[in-house]
Order: structure tokens, then sequence, then C-alpha cells
């Protein structure tokens, strides 16, 4: 039974605090590394992570979500500063805010429930892959001349032990203590052992910390230096509604991916409006815009974050590492980074999915490795949700299409009637019409429509389709049961349609005017 959190006793303020330190140690490399992705400094993306962690986990629907700057975003807005130049990506950003507040004032955060469970399994199953092949980035050191090659001798074998250590921790800690989140101890054992093997021993320098200078300002407020004029909208706008799409869709799945480790109910179209706030405010304080991360919102949950409390403390934390103690998250080791982070590719993986082989239908199974496949490749967590929703509802209709039929029989007075049973619509128009033989029928035929549905435009199209073959067969076709609507959208065959006022359907058409 879901449920929402409400309870705020002194132990889960201590794991939202503790947990929130935890993701703000995490959420440094990722900012700094999808700013520079952008093309735009290091700092930009850690005031992005900063505003929309604080104001979404503040507004947003869905407690204990980590929101921030992320690479979805990243790719998205990288034409646009090579163009333009940031100035207007702000601008952007904020567009995109307004956009999304819209799409939550308007109510569509609910359609995120149309989302399949197989395209869902790929999202999270394809967002694992990519987040493992990220990490192995780091096993690589840049030459001279700029191009990279795999770390190989002392340095390769140190720094997997530092990951293996950093992965032990997490796991298997809380079986001895829950005092404090294992995320974090891992972090802070595996960065003074690699301070005492610097001091001691001669190892590579890469081990001792690899973070880009964080060292800040509070974020300043900062209105897009660009002229506002139609010139500009034409170029930001396109790009605002890129980014906004593709920010709900995956804070959205993101939600719905918490609200199942958790047990409890996020709010879709809350969470559309906190989003839009944190991004309309984080572009005029300086920040490339952003949405919920997956990664750091399962560390979180991982390491006890449950309330709201725990997305403000990892805002607050990033923010005093900003400001305050730069020099001291410099000095973290990204191999106990990566190790955090293979850890959460544990997490995310669903690996219940690959068992379902052989039990579920084929056609889920391609979308499934279809919609990861695609997220690995393209980087695009939003085209990958899309593309498998539009290959879902394909397989949706072409499997029932397959469930119309008909029952024929001869009435009293010898005349053949047709008994419509399933859908009608684009799908099974075409099967509709093999189900009947105008050459060979009776002089008059009747066609009930009682246990059936004209669903759309196509359908209408195929209705008057077969009026004319009776037609051309000089048959007399008698249509019953049919919606007033549907009726009137007929042009045809109108005419035929036999009323009753007392059996006849009533429901809309999904179809356009077509007069």
């Amino acid at each position: 039974m879901f449920k929402i959190i409400t309870d705020h006793s002194p132990a889960n303020i201590k794991n939202d605090v503790l947990s929130g330190l935890t993701v703000a140690l995490a959420l440094v490399p990722e900012a700094v590394a999808f700013a520079i992705l952008a093309h735009l400094h290091p700092l930009i993306g850690l005031y992005a992570a900063f505003t929309i962690g604080l104001i979404a986990a503040i507004m947003g629907g869905r407690p204990g979500m980590i929101s921030g700057a992320t690479g979805a975003i990243a790719v998205v807005v990288g034409a646009l500063v090579l163009q333009h130049g940031a100035e207007y990506l702000f601008a952007a950003v904020v567009l995109m805010g307004v956009i999304q507040i819209t799409f939550g004032v308007l109510k569509l955060g609910k359609f995120i429930r149309l989302v399949p469970h197989p395209v869902f399994l790929g999202f999270v199953n394809g967002l694992a892959m990519v987040i493992f092949l990220a990490q192995l980035e780091h096993f690589k050191v840049e030459l001279p001349d700029g191009s990279k090659e795999w770390i190989t001798g002392s340095t390769l074998y140190i720094m997997l032990a530092l990951i293996a250590l950093t992965m032990v921790i997490i796991k298997f800690l809380p079986r001895l203590t829950t005092i404090i989140p294992s995320t974090l101890a891992a972090i802070i054992i595996g960065t003074l052992i690699t301070l005492g093997m610097a001091h001691f021993l001669s190892i590579d320098t890469r081990l001792v910390g690899d973070i880009a200078s964080i060292k800040g300002s509070f974020p300043p407020f900062h209105i897009p230096d660009v002229p506002f004029d139609w010139e500009t909208l034409k170029i930001v706008f396109p790009y605002a509604v890129v980014m906004a799409l593709v920010g709900l869709i995956e804070s959205l799945l993101t939600l719905n991916l918490i609200d199942d480790l958790t047990e409890t109910q996020g709010q879709p179209n809350r969470e559309c409006i906190g989003q839009g706030l944190a991004n309309t405010v984080t572009g005029v304080f300086s920040g490339m815009g952003g949405c919920a991360m997956v990664g750091q919102s399962i560390i979180n949950i991982r390491s006890g974050g449950r309330g709201r409390l725990s997305g403000i403390a990892a805002a607050l934390f990033l923010l005093l590492f900003i400001m305050q103690a730069s020099s001291l998250i410099e000095q973290i080791p990204i191999a106990v980074l990566v190790g955090v982070m293979f850890m959460v590719v544990i997490g995310t993986f669903e690996w219940g999915s690959l068992r379902l082989f052989g039990k579920v239908p084929v056609a889920d199974i391609f979308i499934g490795i279809s919609v990861a496949l695609i997220t690995v490749i393209s980087d695009n967590l939003a085209l990958a949700v899309i593309i498998g929703v539009i290959l879902s509802a394909l397989v949706f209709a072409w499997e029932h299409a397959k469930a119309i039929n008909v029952t024929s029989r001869i009435n009293r007075m010898g005349d053949k009637v047709y008994e419509l049973h399933g859908p009608l619509y684009f799908g099974s128009v075409l099967n509709f019409q093999d189900l009947f033989t105008p050459r060979n029928d009776t002089d008059d035929v009747t066609v009930d429509f009682k246990d059936s549905r004209v669903m759309d435009h196509s359908a209408i199209e195929a209705i008057d389709k077969l009026a004319e073959r009776y037609a051309r067969a000089q048959k007399r076709l008698h249509l019953i049961h049919l919606s007033p609507e549907c009726r009137g959208l007929l042009k045809k065959a109108g005419d035929l349609v036999e009323v009753n006022v007392v059996e006849d359907p009533t429901y809309h058409i999904a179809t356009d005017k077509l007069g």
C-alpha cells in the first residue's frame, strides 16, 4: 500500500542530513562533468545543482528525490552554447521552466502513466549502462597530444582496490551499523586511505584528487544578457521545448522509480511545477538547467534519505563546498566516487528483467532492449522513452487489430446479419473489410455494431468504404447501433443507418472534423 512519508522523527532528520551530505559529495564531479560537456564553466553546473536541488526539494512532488544539472540537458544545450553563448542558454532555461510550470498547472504530469512497463525497464537498464560506461572514462589518462589511453600498472591496481573497498563498505557496513550512511563512510575511509598512501608512498597523484576546482561564491543573480525580441525567442524556444520535455520525462520516470523503491506515492503534477520553478530560478542565477537525477536519488534513498530535508541538505552542503570547503572536496579520490557510482549501477539495473525471457511476450522483450540500447547509443533518455512508447503503441495496435471479428446468421426474413465484435480503429480496418463478402451475401444485409465501438477517423472511412462495396454489388446495407456522433461523421453510409433512440450507444470518436 502506498503512503505519503510524514515522519519527521530525530532519527529521520539525522538520516536525511547525513544522506544529503553523501549526495552532495557525489554531486560535485557529476555537475562539473555535465557543465564541461555543455561547453560551460564548471561553476555553472554547480550553481545549477544547488539552485535546482534546493527548490525542487522544497516545491517538488517527490520527497527524497534529488535534482540538479544532468547529462540529458547538457547534451541538448551544447549546440546552443557553441553557437550563441551562455547568455542565450540562461534565457532558454528560464523559458524551459515556464513551459514545465505550464505542464504542471494543466495537470499533464499524469500522462507519465502512459509509459508501459517494458519501456520503464528499458529506461532504467539503459541508464544503468550509461552510468557504468561514463565511469570507464576515469580509467583513462590524457596524453600531451590530447588523446587518451587506458591506465596500467600499479596505478590501475590501486584504483581497482579503492573501488572494490568502496563497494564492500557500501554493501556490508549496514549489517554492522546504520549510525552513518555506508556511502558516506566509504567516501571518508577511501579518502583517508588514499591521502595516507600519498603521504607515505609514491603513487599517481591522479588518485589523490581528480576533481576540477570548484571554488566560487553564492550563485550570482543575473538577468540573461540577450535582446528581448522575436529573434531571440526564435533561437531559444526550440531548445527550451526540448529541454522541458527531456527534463520532465526523466524527472517523472525517476519519480516512478523512487516510488517503487520506497513504496510511497509521489505527485507528478506538483513535480512538474517544482521542476519548472527550479529551472526558472536557476536561469537567473547563472545555472545551466537540469532535472531529477536517478543516480543521486538512489544514493539518497540507499543512504536513508526519505524526506525533503535530504534534498535541502544536499543543496546546502554543496553550496558550503563551493564557498568554503572546495580545497577539501577536491582531495576526494576519483576511484572512491567511481566505486560509489558502480554501486548505483548495481542498484539501478533491474536484474529481475533478465528472468523475463520466455515468460513475457517477445514484443515486450524487444521494446525493453530497444529502449536500453537507444539510451546507451544516443545518450538521450527522452528520445529512448518516446521511441519506446511509440513502439509499444504500434505493438498494441497490431495485436488488437486481430481482436475484431463477426458472427453471422440469417434472420427470420432470410436476410444476412453480421454481428461485429471488438473495436474498429486504424489498426483493425483491414481485417474489418475482410470480414464481409458482398457478392455472396443476400440482397439485404445488416451490420450490428452493438458489441463494437467506432474509435477514429480511419474507422469512419472503413464504414463508408464498406457501404460503397455493397452499393457496387447492388445490395442494400443496413447499419444499426451506431452512436449519434458516428452517424454525423459518415459521408456515404450515413443514410444507411437505422436509428434506435433507446439502444443506440453514445460515445465520442477520436477524429478531426471531416467536413
